[in-house]
């Protein structure tokens, strides 16, 4: 077995993009690895450990050997009916071939390959030397890489996204030459710019993640560097709780090479804005970390890293200080300077604010929200004054200077005017909470006011730019049609709101689409019904169970999860697979045939296996249809084991195309019948094999 040695693969840079950092390390190790793997200077099981931080990309990988295996090579040629001729001698295309690959025809081996005789070629292909392609594998790697606009520097005639500064090639002790970026390889690597050793020699590559922390005050591998962020974030809280995602925690991590945290404080009267805003203007443009007690109210401390750790930081503190008093103090400003203008007073300036250049205004969305919101509010059985009022106020802080400095607090900020300004607070809770869900998990809207609202936000959203063929191509989505999409189908499936998703489409799309509005409407419910088929999947339930209750695209989305939890109980039952075959077997008969609609004559069922089946349904539809219509899907599907042994029979016993057309037409219309009662609550054929 071939020496194995630990192969380090480093790329020194100026400062990457710190959101695009962690994809950026993990894509060009699996390339380069996956490349290398490929020509068998990796096992198929080998190791890694991935590097990124502010200034390198970086991947060590174990067990490389210096050159990769050979391995059998196959080139096929002419089939044997081409390369022999009628006496069996060499035709002039085997010659030919055999001379191509420099071996004589006794060389060839004859193979089959499907339903032809082929002559081959086979041999063994020596390896390649890891000192002559890894450059190459790198410079690849690179290319694959998922960038924002690329840019050169100096006299070279190279792309990156930031200018490349070095390079480390080392597999174990020895440097493997190559040039990559215009940068000759070595074993060089470099620390902080200012707390490490400006060089760091590396004498083997297994040596890097160790010297380069002890050296150089870096933590190169970003999963070490996230996790070191968070626990001394967390120990400098003193029991509080670091207010932040995991996108604020990647930033950092991708901005610091060796983290320090420090402790900051504002003015106590900077709590009186509303802590959305505080705590987004720290987080957002300045990348500090706000701290909540454990009631969730922020306090006036906030957490710094940085890239810089001292014995004495207070310089550090102050300066950042500084700077947050002053974000604070525009934040402040904003908020008392919206104040002095009421939301409903600001409503007719949404006629200046285009929505869309061929869906007309804001104020005119406002209009069409309203009347949407009136319409659920009033099916829901709540308050329609307080959903018009809430729907003509809920885009009214587009026009605030909060919002336009921030536009991530659309609706947040708007709760708190509507409050300032005396309005209901089922009224201020709504306009925030008719943007939920803002993202997978979020919380849905707490009241019906709030449904109402997001609803019809969510609908005119939809049947809107849907009628302006603005639908989702692809990965492309500028208008969030998806989020919207999945919001309003997990309002109405988790809150069971009884309204039929299919006639809310229809009212939204009258607006938009006079001339065809069913057809924006019926694509505007798939589209909602595709996002509810990915939701039900994450939540566990299989694509068959979730397609024999969507299949027919229905309407009531409150009923869906009752009618899948009583597939999946009929399903455990032993009559389960017959009567989902005899299903999907009456289904494709029905298809394939023409009668005329309306019930099985009796008179005209001359054997005995249709008039069992006939009683048998005439003694089970009452009740499949009283408990399907009382909700309990479970008891109805239930009841249709009792038809089993019948609809078994029809099928052993009964010839369904009979000659007579009367006789066949009769017994398509028994085959209805026992379709409609076997689909009554879903169309169990779709959990036939």
């Amino acid at each position: 077995m071939a020496a194995t040695a630990p192969l380090l693969v480093e790329l020194l840079t100026e400062e990457l993009p710190p959101k695009a950092l962690r994809v950026l390390g993990y894509a060009f190790a699996d390339a380069l690895v996956t490349d290398l793997r490929e020509d068998g200077f990796v096992p198929s099981d080998g190791k890694f450990t991935v590097f990124a931080s502010p200034r390198r990309l970086g991947v060590l990988i174990d067990d490389v050997v210096a050159r990769s295996p050979d391995k059998p090579v196959e080139f096929k040629g002419p089939s044997v009916k081409v390369g022999l001729s009628a006496d069996g001698s060499p035709t002039q295309a085997l010659m030919h071939f055999a001379r191509k690959q420099g071996v004589s025809v006794d060389q060839l081996t004859r193979v089959q390959d499907g339903k032809q005789e082929l002559f081959v070629y086979r041999a063994m292909a020596a390896g390649s030397e890891l000192a002559t392609s890894l450059d190459a594998k790198i410079e690849a790697a690179l290319g694959r890489l998922p960038t924002p606009k690329a840019m050169r520097w100096g006299e070279r005639d190279v792309e990156f996204v930031r200018p490349a500064r070095g390079l480390v090639m080392l597999h174990g002790e020895r440097v493997v030459p190559g040039k990559v970026l215009g940068l000759e390889s070595g074993r060089v690597t470099r620390g902080h710019r200012f707390l490490g050793a400006g060089a760091i020699t590396l004498a083997h590559a297994g040596d890097y993640e160790r010297a380069l922390e002890r050296d150089g005050k870096v933590i190169a591998n970003f999963e070490r560097r996230a996790r070191a962020v968070r626990e001394r974030l967390a120990a400098a809280a003193g029991g509080a709780t670091v207010a932040a995602d995991d996108a604020l925690f990647d930033e950092v991590t991708a901005l610091v090479e060796w983290p320090a945290v420090y402790e900051g404080h504002f003015e106590k009267a900077f709590l009186e804005v509303p802590q959305e805003c505080l705590m987004l203007t720290m987080r957002q443009n300045q990348k500090y970390f706000p701290l909540v007690d454990g009631q969730g109210r922020l306090s006036n401390r906030f957490l710094v890293v940085s890239n810089m750790e001292i014995d004495e930081p207070r310089q550090i503190v102050r300066g950042n200080e500084r700077v947050l008093r002053a974000r604070l103090a525009d934040a402040k400003f904003f908020y008392d300077h919206d104040r002095r203008r009421t939301l409903a007073a600001r409503v007719d300036g949404l006629a200046a604010v285009t929505y869309h250049n061929r869906l007309g205004t804001q104020l005119a969305r406002v209009g069409r929200i309203e009347r949407l919101a009136v319409l659920v509010a009033r099916r829901l059985g709540a308050d329609e004054a307080l959903a018009a009022r809430a729907a003509r106020l809920c885009k009214a802080d587009l026009l605030t200077g909060m919002v336009g400095e921030f536009p991530e607090l659309q609706g947040v900020m708007g709760e708190h005017y509507a409050r300032h300004d005396g309005e209901p607070e089922p009224v201020a809770r709504a306009i925030e909470a008719h943007y939920r869900p803002r993202f997978a998990g979020d919380a849905l809207p707490a009241d019906p006011i709030g449904d109402s609202l997001a609803l019809a936000d969510k609908l005119d959203t939809l049947a809107g730019i849907w009628s302006v063929g603005g639908a989702p191509t692809g990965d492309k989505d500028p208008f969030a049609l998806r989020r919207a999409a999945l919001g309003l189908a997990r309002i109405l499936v988790e809150h069971r709101l009884p309204l039929d998703a299919a006639d809310l489409a229809q009212e939204a799309a009258a607006a938009f689409a006079p001339g065809a509005p069913a057809t924006v409407a019926a694509e505007v419910h798939a589209f909602v019904l595709d996002r509810l088929r990915s939701y039900l999947r994450e939540r566990g339930y299989a694509a068959d169970e979730i397609e024999s209750v969507l299949a027919d695209a229905p309407g009531r989305l409150d009923l869906v999860i009752a009618r899948i939890e009583a597939v999946r109980a009929f399903r455990a039952l032993p009559e389960a697979e017959s009567l989902a075959a005899a299903n999907k077997r009456v289904r494709n008969i029905l298809r394939k045939s023409e009668f005329a609609p309306g019930d099985a004559d009796p008179a005209l069922l001359r054997e005995p296996a249709e008039q069992a089946l006939h009683a048998a349904l005439g003694r089970i539809r009452s009740d499949v249809e009283a408990r399907a219509a009382a909700g309990a899907y479970a008891d109805s599907l239930r009841l249709l084991a009792r038809v089993r042994p019948e609809v078994d029979r029809f099928f052993e016993d009964v010839l369904v195309n009979a000659e007579d057309p009367r006789l066949r037409t009769n017994r398509l219309r028994l085959l209805a019948a026992l379709a409609h009662v076997l689909n009554r609550v879903a169309d169990i054929s779709r959990l036939a094999q």
